[in-house]
Formats: structure tokens, C-alpha cells, sequence
């Protein structure tokens, strides 16, 4: 799969930061806005939903991406099956604008890691308090809004 320059640049940065917050035990995250999922599939040998731990990996991430287009939810399901990525969940329909209920049956304070990359910045504003209202729900005590672009 084809990466954007931009995206295979700040791959390894964006991803030591995740790998901090993730810690070395078993994690669930969801990127909201995953687009074509180059972040939340990405993840693969080296990354944090990646299936090799030798590398570096969190091999006990439970990752799931989520977009409001069927493309990208699409792209995501194709990628994960063709990269063989055991841990990264099927994609969910989400529209941060609307409430946390409709997240694709995500339950209040089971998330460890929302990520948002490049999202906020192409979003009208009611997708960004949507983002942060739902994850004031859906994160576990302690865990993270990670934003990107």
C-alpha cells in the first residue's frame, strides 16, 4: 500500500509517542477520522497494533479505526486482511459529531487510547467537541486524547 510522504514521515514520531501511553500490557484503542487507515493499520511489524512484538510492538494493543465513509472503512478491512493484522478490529461507522452513544457500541471508560490525526483541522468545529466530549465518556480514568494535525 501506497503511504503519503507526510504520513511515512511522521509515522515513527507519532507512533514513540503512542507507544509511551500504551505501556507495555494489553490496550485498547480507537482512531477516530482513520481516513484510509495508514495510522491505525500502519501499525504493523513495528508499530503499536503490530503483529511482531519483537519489534517493538504493543502485541497486546486491541486496535480499532473508525470513519463516517465507507471508502475508508473499506480500505481499512482490505488492509488489515491483506497485512494479516490480528489486532486491529473492524472498522466502525462513527460521526464524532454526533453522540458518544452511536460509536459503534463503544461502552463508557473502556478506551485506553483515542487517536485523532488530522481530523481536527478539516472538520467543522461541532466534530471536534463531538471528539472531546466522547472521549471524556469513553476513556478508561487515565487514559488519552492523542491529537495529530
Amino acid at each position: 500500500m501506497l503511504a503519503p510522504a507526510a504520513a511515512e514521515r511522521n509515522k515513527g514520531p507519532i507512533l514513540a509517542v503512542l507507544r509511551e501511553y500504551a505501556g507495555p500490557g494489553s490496550v485498547r484503542v480507537l482512531e477516530v477520522g482513520a481516513g484510509a487507515g495508514l495510522h491505525a493499520s500502519e501499525r504493523r511489524p513495528q508499530g503499536l497494533c503490530g503483529a511482531a512484538p519483537v519489534a517493538g510492538g504493543a502485541p497486546g494493543a486491541l486496535c480499532g479505526g473508525a470513519s463516517v465513509h465507507p471508502a475508508a472503512r473499506s480500505a481499512i478491512a482490505a488492509y488489515a486482511e491483506a497485512m494479516q493484522v490480528p489486532n486491529l478490529l473492524p472498522p466502525i461507522y462513527l460521526d464524532v459529531s454526533q453522540g458518544w452513544e452511536t460509536w459503534g457500541g463503544t461502552q463508557p471508560a473502556t478506551l485506553d487510547l483515542i487517536v485523532s490525526i488530522n481530523m481536527m483541522h478539516i472538520s467543522e468545529l461541532r466534530c471536534t467537541e463531538g471528539l472531546f466530549k466522547g472521549a471524556g465518556v469513553l476513556l478508561k480514568p487515565g487514559g488519552v486524547l492523542f491529537t495529530y494535525g
